[in-house]
């Protein structure tokens, strides 16, 4: 049981996303990096609703939810009361989002909805789709002239990652799909690259291993000071 506040998004995303929220201490500006933090519990909130769902037909009502969401907030009115929700629109409207990003990333969830086994290259589509497309709009927020590219590169590395972790993903092709996404990272921008500083941690959890918060840690900072993952 947890007496953690529900509208503390910071405390979710530390708790829930590790990675991505010890890359999000490196962006200096504290609007933008609340707005990174509205991002990942969006993303949190998408990547839940497959795995609370009893069945494939209620995580399609949770993810249309959150598509309703998207409405409420690119229609200028009234947004339903959920700190994420409301953490979202106005990041929406305060940084001039087009939606296209933020819609993908719940079409994205749509191939979690179905049972069978993810091939190969339906996993690495997901990985470029759901951590690689979250890395896409974080690098917008952070540095609208980013090379987006990159950024997606480095989301989707970090996805491969965990998945080779999780999901038993394993093999040359695997790991040469993580190489050449972490190699196609490279040169991000230093304003636009805590977006992806997390990706520096993909071939730990591809290796199946943990790393403490202070190892974890410095591998980011690492990570940043290098402009490398």
């Amino acid at each position: 049981m947890t007496n953690e506040d529900p509208s503390d998004l910071d405390a979710l995303v530390a708790r829930v996303d590790p990675d991505r929220w010890l890359s999000s201490r490196f962006v200096g500006d504290a609007s933008s990096r609340a707005d990174l933090i509205a991002l990942y519990a969006f993303d949190h909130e998408l990547a839940r609703a497959p795995r609370v769902a009893t069945n494939a037909m209620m995580g399609e009502i949770r993810l249309t939810w959150w598509r309703e969401v998207l409405d409420e907030a690119y229609d200028g009115g009234a947004v339903r009361q959920h700190p994420t929700a409301q953490a979202l629109a106005g990041m929406i409207r305060r940084r001039g989002l087009a939606r296209e990003g933020l819609e993908s990333l719940i079409d994205a969830r749509y191939r979690e909805l179905d049972a069978r086994p993810m091939t190969l290259d339906e996993a690495l589509a997901w990985a470029r789709g759901t951590g690689g497309g979250c890395a896409v709009v974080a690098a917008r927020i952070l540095d609208p002239a980013a090379d987006l590219a990159k950024a997606e590169a480095g989301g989707a590395a970090w996805s491969i990652g965990r998945l080779m972790a999780t999901a038993g993903f394993s093999g040359d092709a695997a790991d040469r799909a993580l190489r050449e996404a972490l190699a196609t990272a490279k040169g991000l921008s230093a304003d636009a690259f805590p977006a992806i500083a997390h990706a520096t941690l993909a071939r730990l959890h591809a290796a199946g291993k943990r790393p403490s918060a202070l190892g974890a840690r410095l591998r980011v900072i690492r990570a940043v000071l290098t402009g490398r993952v």
